[in-house]
């Protein structure tokens, strides 16, 4: 590798740390914007970021003369198949997500993206052959002890919490591998999740259940702009995790949720109780190794470079 490969390479992680890291500063605020919505039905909600995501990104792939990728996506079945997989593990997370907002479950919510970043080492072990150090063994351990003993407590399985870190976990992998740009790939998925989306509105719209457009005024913009804010921290995201390695993806992740549970304890007084508090700990304490270690690698990265 070259000088100049070099540098491009740093700049080029430089770029996905910075994308990363705006993309989960904006999903952090997410339960204060999807609160404002809970008077809306959840899959009214999902359907409305599906199809108001749609509009967006064909005003931007307009703009950028960008449709032909487009086409050609859907020309290739390998991509049509990862992307259709992607679209429903996306919407899958957005529908629990939403549900888990509007039921005061948002410490439940933010267990799921602290465990996230566990299921992209895995993830990545499992499917793109990364291998672990004896730090991310250990902090694997700490958090699946925390999630058996909180489940214990609670003598129910954490589904949420679960299904919330599978699907964007998995979603993540499926993004990382997939040969399309971020634009091309979030449009892609839109357009195959928006007929069903659409058709649910127009449904609801003609049985009088619909809550679009004759809500209040607020309730109206919330629901239009969730097209962009939807689609412009998942663009973040993309091109974030075709730049980094999913251990690093998995090593941001836990903006999101740190922000997640301090709104919920401090802003939405939800219940914190014994046994959320070691398993908080013990997933802490997990991510405190994670980091460690990363960080460790980055640094002889850095010298092996210099």
């Amino acid at each position: 590798m070259t000088v100049n490969d070099t540098k491009d390479t740093r700049k080029d992680a430089a770029a996905g740390l910075g994308y990363g890291i705006f993309a989960y500063l904006i999903w952090g605020f997410f339960p204060v914007y999807f609160k404002a919505l809970t008077t809306v039905p959840a899959l009214q909600v999902v359907s409305h970021r599906i199809v108001w995501s749609v509009l967006f990104l064909s005003l931007i792939l307009g703009w950028r003369r960008r449709w032909r990728a487009v086409t050609e996506a859907f020309k290739d079945r390998r991509v049509v198949v990862l992307l259709i997989s992607s679209a429903l593990l996306i919407a899958t997370n957005w529908l629990v997500f939403i549900i888990a907002v509007g039921h005061a479950q948002v410490i439940q919510s933010s267990l799921g993206y602290f465990i996230t970043p566990f299921v992209s080492v895995l993830l990545g072990v499992a499917f793109l052959k990364e291998r672990l150090s004896r730090l991310q063994i250990i902090s694997l351990f700490l958090a699946a002890v925390g999630v058996v003993l909180l489940t214990v407590h609670y003598g129910r399985f954490p589904w949420v919490s679960l299904i919330l870190a599978f699907t964007f976990g998995s979603y993540g992998l499926i993004r990382k591998v997939v040969t399309v740009d971020s634009i091309t790939g979030l449009t892609v998925e839109t357009l195959l999740l928006s007929p069903v989306a659409l058709g649910y509105l127009l449904y609801v719209t003609l049985d009088g259940t619909g809550s679009f457009p004759d809500h209040e005024l607020q309730i109206n913009f919330f629901l239009v702009f969730a097209g962009v804010a939807t689609s412009v921290p998942l663009l973040l995201f993309a091109s974030a995790a075709r730049r980094l390695r999913l251990a690093t993806i998995g090593f941001l992740q836990y903006i999101t949720p740190t922000m997640h549970f301090l709104l919920a304890v401090l802003l939405y007084r939800e219940p914190f109780t014994q046994a959320h508090l070691t398993c908080f700990v013990l997933i802490w304490a997990g991510l405190c190794c994670y980091s460690y270690d990363a960080l460790r690698r980055i640094r002889a990265a850095r010298q092996n470079i210099s």
